[in-house]
């Protein structure tokens, strides 16, 4: 039963970023960090006071970071960047595509303060289209863990998956829930088996997500929880077989529903078994100033949206 994970503790997931980091580097020492002014934002302390040789600031410019981090691979390093994930994508896709994408480069790019619940610092830095723009570039790997363990776990992992990745996660105190040792890339998640609907989720969505199969469950509604943290290669097996039994689907994200998550999952079912889908997401829109509840709640990613879509899609079986 869902009403059974209970968080062990609270933390954001870009601490896990630095944490999973400074390990990855204990562990290979092929494994540098640059960082576009932020290293404060990203955690990096830990990792800058244990192999300061191996940490690269490079100011206010990204597009340069990221051709940086792509010659560093010739050498056999494993770069990690870090910014805001706005930064990340948004500011820098030329560079991404022609000198990491294109190419191949073994480059980790890793993208803080992601989404709406970013907060106070409004639309201008909550990027909602990031998912999309990079799960678009061939032979990208896109990541979007739920909460620390998870991230750190995911950090680790890219330092031993060969090929361009992008990690997303953000700045909020969140709960923890997961288990380091569940991670593994390319493979989904399941929180729950059911077969009344499916709710497919990512990020901090995660455990949105959870909450709202709780409620669903008091309700005597049978729901399967899925825990999609790679987006990009998507775990289709696991997609079609929650599909095939409940025959509907929710999914959840912290993106716009334009190009996220939803596409991924509906491209699938589109393909092999056409279904009932309804989108929790930003719908073709920016984002504002507020605090990560405010923002969830106004544009429709709380906890009593997702029930609300789980019922409807239900009715539309």
């Amino acid at each position: 039963m869902l009403k059974e994970i209970q968080p062990t503790g609270q933390k954001d997931t870009r601490s896990g970023f630095g944490d999973g980091i400074a390990e990855a580097a204990r562990k290979n020492s092929n494994v540098v960090a640059l960082t576009a002014d932020l290293a404060g934002s990203l955690k990096l302390n830990q990792f800058i006071k244990e192999f300061p040789e191996r940490f690269i600031q490079c100011g206010i410019a990204e597009a340069n970071m990221i051709g940086i981090a792509a010659g560093l691979t010739i050498g056999g390093k494993i770069p990690y960047t870090t910014t805001f994930a706005n930064f990340s994508t948004g500011r820098v896709y030329d560079q991404i595509r022609q000198s990491v994408a294109y190419s191949g480069k073994n480059v980790k790019i890793c993208a803080s303060h992601a989404g709406l619940t970013l907060g106070e610092d409004g639309a201008t830095h909550q990027i909602l289209e990031d998912i999309g723009m990079m799960k678009m570039l061939p032979g990208m790997t896109v990541i979007v863990p739920c909460d620390y363990n998870q991230t750190k776990a995911a950090t680790l992992a890219i330092a031993d998956y060969q090929g361009p990745v992008y990690l997303r996660f953000g700045r909020p105190v969140w709960p923890i829930f997961t288990k380091v040792e569940d991670f593994v890339i390319g493979k989904a998640q399941v929180f729950s088996e059911g077969t009344d609907v499916s709710i497919f989720a990512c990020g901090h969505m995660v455990w949105k997500a959870i909450e709202a199969g709780v409620i669903l469950q008091e309700k005597g509604i049978s729901v399967e929880v899925i825990n999609i943290h790679t987006i990009k290669p998507l775990d289709t097996e696991a997609v079609l077989k929650s599909i095939t039994k409940t025959k509907c689907a929710v999914t959840v994200e912290e993106h716009n529903v334009l190009g996220g998550l939803g596409d991924s999952i509906a491209q699938v079912a589109a393909r092999h078994l056409p279904i009932p889908i309804e989108y929790i997401g930003t719908n073709d829109t920016f984002g504002e100033s507020g605090t990560p509840t405010q923002l969830l709640e106004k544009y429709g990613l709380s906890t009593p949206h997702i029930i609300a879509a789980a019922e409807k899609v239900m009715k539309r079986k």
